[in-house]
Formats: C-alpha cells, sequence, structure tokens
C-alpha cells in the first residue's frame, strides 16, 4: 500500500503539506524496506491525538486576538510522547503533524524511551510585548493541559520559544498540579530543573554528526550555515572550535561570505547587539539563495523545513549537507542530491542532540538526581555516535541513502513495539 499524500499542486500547497508530505512519502519508503502490512503502515501514519484549540490572548492596549494553536502526539508505543513547541506565524496542523512523526523515528532511532509529538502556536512572538506573550503562553498551556504531563507528554522548547516560555508552561501546569512538577517541560533554566549541557545540545549534536560523516580531520574544512539562531549559530561556533572554516552564514536579515572563514564568537556577539548577521562589517553579503551554491565542504541547513528543493538541488556543491532543521530537503531534492553524490545526514539523525539531553533532563527531574556538563556530554556523544554508526553499517549493507538507513531503523524500532504491544480491542 502507498500512503496517499496531498496534491502537490505548486499553488495551493502550504510549507506545512510540504513538510507532511515529505514525512509521508519517507514512511512510505522505509516501510516498503521493511515489508510493513497496510494496516501498520496506516497506524504509523496516523497521529494518535491532534488537538487544535482557539488561544485568545488580551494586548497590552486592550485589544483582544484569537490565534491558533495545536499539539499533536504521533505515537506513544515506546513511551510518553516528547516534542517541542513552537510560536511561528506559518505554523499549522500539517507541519506540527510533520515534526511529530519525525520526532518518533528520532527517538526510536537513537534508543531513547519517546514517542514523538509537536506542538504549535500560529502567532510572530516578536510581534507580542513580555507580557502578552506570558499571556499566550499561559493560556496555550490550558487549553492542551489535559494532554500533557511528565508521564504523558514533555514539551521543549523549538523555534520562537525558550527556557523562559518553559519556565512559564512548568508554572501554568504545576500550579493546576497544586505542587511543583519539573518534568512536564525540558529546556528549562537550570534553577527550576534545567540540566547542564541543554542549552547547545541540538547543535552540538550536529557538529558531532558532521564530524562522524566527514571521516577526516576537520581542519580546513568549509563550513556554510543556513539559518544562524538557536541551532545553527552554535553549531557554526562548535564546527569552527573543531577546525573547520565557517565562510558563510544567514539568517532572516541577510547571508554573509567570508572565503577567508568567519571569526564565528566576534559574528554571534554582533548579531546578539544587532539583531541579525546584515550589516556585518567583516564579510560580504550576499543573496540568501547564493549560501547554498556555494563550493564547500559541509552545508549545514539548521532553519526551517523545506528550504533544498528540486529547484536548488542541482546547484548543490556541497558534498555533506548535515540537517541541523527539521525536514529541510524535500524527497524530491533528495534523490537529486542522491544522484549527484552527495551525501545527506538526516535530521532524525543529525538534530537528535535536542532530545537525547531532554530525556537526559528529565530522567534527572524524574529521580530528583542531576549530572555534571561532563557526564551529560558524554551520555550525548555516546547515543550519537552509537545511532550514526548503526546508520551508517546499515547504509553499506543494504545500499541504501542514510535518510533511507535512519528511517529503516526508527520506523522498524516502532513497528515492533507495536506488534509486540497488540491491538487493545
Amino acid at each position: 500500500m502507498s500512503i496517499m499524500v496531498p496534491s502537490k499542486t505548486p499553488a495551493l500547497i502550504t510549507p506545512g503539506q510540504q513538510a507532511l508530505d515529505s514525512a509521508l512519502h519517507q514512511l512510505n519508503q522505509a516501510a516498503a524496506h521493511l515489508g510493513l502490512d497496510d494496516g501498520l503502515r496506516t497506524m504509523l501514519a496516523t497521529p494518535r491525538r491532534s488537538l487544535t484549540v482557539s488561544v485568545p490572548v488580551r494586548r497590552e492596549d486592550g485589544r483582544m486576538d484569537v490565534v491558533q494553536g495545536f499539539r499533536v502526539q504521533h505515537n506513544v508505543s515506546r513511551g510518553p510522547a516528547k516534542g517541542g513547541i513552537r510560536f511561528h506565524p506559518a505554523t499549522d496542523i500539517h507541519e506540527v503533524t510533520a515534526l511529530a512523526m519525525w520526532m518518533t523515528w528520532k527517538c526510536a532511532l537513537v534508543g531513547i524511551p519517546y514517542g514523538g509529538a509537536k506542538g504549535g502556536v500560529a502567532v510572530d512572538p516578536t510581534a507580542l510585548t513580555t507580557i502578552e506573550l506570558e499571556r499566550l503562553t499561559r493560556r496555550y498551556v490550558n487549553e492542551i493541559l489535559p494532554l500533557i504531563g511528565p508521564e504523558k507528554d514533555i514539551p521543549a522548547p523549538d523555534v520562537g520559544t525558550d527556557e523562559q516560555t518553559m519556565a512559564w508552561i512548568m508554572d501554568t501546569y504545576s500550579v493546576n498540579a497544586g505542587y511543583s512538577v519539573p518534568g512536564v517541560v525540558t529546556g528549562k533554566p537550570m534553577t527550576l530543573g534545567g540540566s547542564l549541557g541543554r542549552t547547545g545540545s541540538t547543535s552540538r549534536g550536529v557538529q558531532i554528526a558532521a564530524l562522524s560523516a566527514l571521516g577526516r580531520s576537520p581542519e580546513g574544512v568549509t563550513v556554510a550555515v543556513q539559518g544562524f539562531g538557536k541551532v545553527g549559530a552554535l553549531a557554526a561556533q562548535y564546527l569552527s572550535d573543531s577546525g573547520c572554516k565557517v565562510v558563510a552564514v544567514s539568517d532572516v536579515t541577510g547571508a554573509l561570505y567570508a572565503p577567508g572563514g568567519l571569526d564565528v564568537a566576534h559574528l554571534r556577539a554582533w548579531v546578539a547587539e544587532t539583531g541579525g548577521v546584515t550589516g556585518y562589517p567583516l564579510a560580504d553579503a550576499m543573496a540568501h539563495d547564493d549560501l547554498f551554491e556555494l563550493d564547500v565542504d559541509v552545508l549545514v541547513p539548521a532553519a526551517l523545513e523545506g528550504v533544498i528543493t528540486e529547484a536548488n538541488a542541482p546547484r548543490v556543491r556541497a558534498r555533506l549537507i548535515v540537517e541541523g532543521a527539521n525536514g529541510p530537503t524535500t524527497p524530491e531534492a533528495d534523490e537529486i542530491l542522491a544522484a549527484n553524490g552527495t551525501t545527506v545526514v538526516p535530521d532524525i539523525l543529525a538534530n537528535a542532540g535536542g532530545v537525547i539531553v531532554s530525556y537526559l533532563e528529565w530522567v534527572q527531574n524524574m529521580q530528583a538526581f542531576s549530572w555534571s556538563s561532563r557526564e551529560v556530554e558524554v551520555k550525548l556523544r555516546d547515543l550519537m555516535e552509537s545511532a550514526f554508526a548503526e546508520v551508517k553499517s546499515l547504509s553499506a549493507e543494504r545500499g541504501l541513502t542514510l535518510r533511507e538507513a535512519a528511517h529503516v531503523i526508527g520506523v522498524g524500532r516502532v513497528a515492533e513495539a507495536h506488534s509486540m504491544r497488540g491491538l487493545y480491542p
């Protein structure tokens, strides 16, 4: 059975629908490799629970706006649902469903006992004051309250949210529970039960995946990073610290190129002060799209989904792509890249560092215990390197791309859990 996806009519498809198309296409490929029956394929393609809520927000000038919020639990066969919450104006139920599905395979691939979930609110957080953002967050949490909990569904930060957002979520949940429940979210401030090593863990995972895929010394390896934000900026820093030469970066404000290499720490300080990379005096400005066509060793797409497409994939010159973002490469682009000999380390492997350390934070919360930053980093590295080795081995053994191999492993483990648990009448 082929899992049906929505029409790809260019005039009608939204970024969220495109993401869901990609996720279902990848599932269908993995299911075919695994020989899954029709019923199991359909079950894996269907979210366990999907909730859409209206979130009223009282603005400071007295106006009231109403925005849409979402929470999707894709699968809970291997453990509680786990997934971030994003605040972004383009967020919709299709995008959140795709992200929840990818999280299911990601958790299974790296061997942590979670299922996949995702949440989001269709809002631009930069257009809200801090007071309005807190009101929005707390009201959204109240609307999804029946779904979340430390043993049911554990949110985390994502695009447009941060540790302050998680603090508000934890407090809102705890007030309703009548006692403090730090394990209801991860990515919290340290003072509320956050974990050492959580900040930057996704970026650290990208670095580990990139160096594992290179298979050689990183000295002099050239890197371009698309999305110099929460994940991309620290990934650039860690890769630079390893000896790579970061020659190009971009964010929503602009794109930069410095053939001799960027001083990433200096650029990060500039961005913290000015709000974006545009205007940075120690590099040349360039068009956003030109970054994908640079002759570099490694390309790290670390922004949003669907940025490498069949339109620009033929012009990608990097021999290695390490996906810091979720779903940055469309299936059509994947085929072109594979035909051109470009290796892609897929998102469900490359950016798994965040959920790995979120799991470690949750374990510490549930046990009222804490590990040192060194212990957390060792556990993160062990899980990332083990997963990469497993994916690489299966890829070589069966002649699959790294993405196909990663999905065969992740989907296979979830399918096995379904089969072992059986179906409740």
